[in-house]
């Protein structure tokens, strides 16, 4: 292709706003962004616009937020953009029409290295598994979620007590720059797409569903190793939960003790001053930083500070 594409960019949190910041500073021709309507958030309830959106305004990018993907009116406002490209990036499933509709396709950029980790929340489910990499796609939609053909792929290492927020904050840069090298590819016309099918056995494929709160509630019967990671997957939202006292305790950070625990798995064990620590099966888990029901979340010298163990 001899011009630059004129490429739609679709996308919601911050996260996407990486990525079409990216774009912009590449020079890409973005002819418009389509994000999700306004919607009432905060104490007063008051409309609250997307990422996206005020990224898009502040650069004076013309912008559709459309109720209804399949809506006739949207198409059409869509369709006026003359579209060569579309890149989706955090945003909504697509219908066909949307997704197939430009002469290039339109482009996803997925947080894994496909196939691995299809579904809504590939960086929660990584960290929770125990996984020591991930990384970043570049494909092509299709029909079945997450199963287009692969246009690039960069890896990312996944430390020891990394959050799922730090990692979404390192993926959310590799991605916007992995975004800009696969457009400047398609461009002249030296990237060659992959199927998945083949790419590894379906049977040894893990997903990544969307977290719901049976998903957040942590099992003490676990190894030590496998809550810390269940902690460290969902910090800093949702948050793992437990309860201690009776109440609700959300988890953020925590550490590993490698001791045998005299006390039973889930026992909450404290000196009232200087630690507090869940004792495991096979360790105990160590609190860095917790939220206590009704209260904001704090370190854990702070909660010391104001607990008192029930008599």
């Amino acid at each position: 292709m001899d011009k630059k594409p004129r490429i739609v960019f679709m996308g919601t949190p911050a996260f996407a706003v990486a990525s079409l910041n990216a774009l912009l500073a590449a020079k890409m021709n973005v002819v418009g962004v389509v994000t999700a309507p306004d919607k009432p958030g905060g104490r007063g309830m008051q409309l609250q616009q997307s990422a996206v959106k005020q990224f898009a305004s502040a650069h004076n990018l013309p912008l559709l937020q459309p109720e209804k993907l399949k809506a006739p009116e949207f198409f059409e406002a869509l369709s006026a953009w003359k579209p060569d490209l579309q890149v989706v990036v955090a945003f909504r499933m697509l219908p066909e029409k949307i997704w197939s509709y430009p002469p290039m396709g339109t482009l996803n950029v997925h947080g894994s290295l496909l196939p691995q980790y299809r579904g809504a929340a590939p960086i929660n489910w990584a960290i929770i598994n125990g996984e020591k990499e991930t990384g970043v796609t570049t494909f092509q939609l299709q029909h079945a979620i997450d199963t287009g053909d692969i246009l690039l792929q960069d890896r990312i290492g996944i430390t020891e007590n990394m959050t799922a927020g730090e990692l979404h904050d390192t993926m959310m840069e590799v991605g916007a720059q992995l975004l800009v090298k696969t457009l400047q590819g398609l461009v002249a016309g030296n990237i060659q797409s992959q199927p998945q099918i083949g790419v590894a056995d379906e049977s040894q494929i893990k997903h990544a569903p969307k977290i719901f709160t049976k998903d957040c509630e942590i099992n003490w019967e676990a190894p030590v190793q496998n809550i810390h990671n269940h902690v460290r997957g969902l910090a800093p939202f949702p948050g793992a939960i437990t309860k201690v006292d009776g109440k609700i305790v959300k988890l953020y950070s925590t550490l590993i003790e490698h001791e045998n625990p005299k006390e039973a798995p889930g026992t909450f064990v404290t000196d009232g001053k200087s630690f507090a620590k869940f004792a495991c099966k096979d360790g105990y888990l160590v609190l860095n930083d917790i939220q206590w029901e009704g209260k904001k979340r704090m370190p854990i010298a702070d909660f010391l500070r104001g607990y008192r163990k029930p008599e």
